[in-house]
């Protein structure tokens, strides 16, 4: 079956939940995790203009390090090897598949945020570019 799961998280709650369901699936199956969150860029222009790159790169790492805590805390509750592990990207879904990649994992667990009509058309989706561009398998949870 599955030996390394990646389970990409951006702190929602519906994040959350599939972070847990792929935390028990690694149990289940005696995998090893990497458990991932992106974290935005440092922009100028943006929502950071009083803050230097140097300020914001320590607060995205602490904020990323801080999403990923309580999965680590339940992959040791379930004794699943978990390395959690913060990425600085643009693109979310291509930050998400080189780390699959990289690490070496044969399945993507994430979960899919469930929008519809016009907010799925403006907003995109994650979930569906990283299935769109990714030849490893996604399991992906609500």
């Amino acid at each position: 079956m599955f030996k390394h799961i990646l389970i990409a998280t951006d702190g929602s709650p519906h994040s959350e939940r599939a972070v847990d369901q792929g935390l028990r699936l690694a149990a289940e199956v005696h995998a090893r995790v990497t458990l991932l969150t992106v974290t935005e860029p440092y922009h100028i222009a943006g929502s950071w203009p009083l803050v230097g790159a140097e300020e914001y790169a320590d607060y995205a790492r602490q904020h990323g390090q801080e999403r990923l805590a309580s999965g680590a805390a339940l992959a040791r509750t379930l004794r699943v090897i978990c390395e959690p592990l913060v990425v600085e990207h643009e693109a979310p879904y291509a930050a998400i598949i080189d780390a699959a990649m990289s690490q070496g994992c044969d399945l993507i667990a994430m979960a899919s945020h469930g929008r519809r009509g016009v907010s799925a058309v403006i907003l995109g989706s994650t979930t569906q570019q990283v299935l769109t561009h990714t030849r490893i398998p996604v399991l992906v949870l609500r």
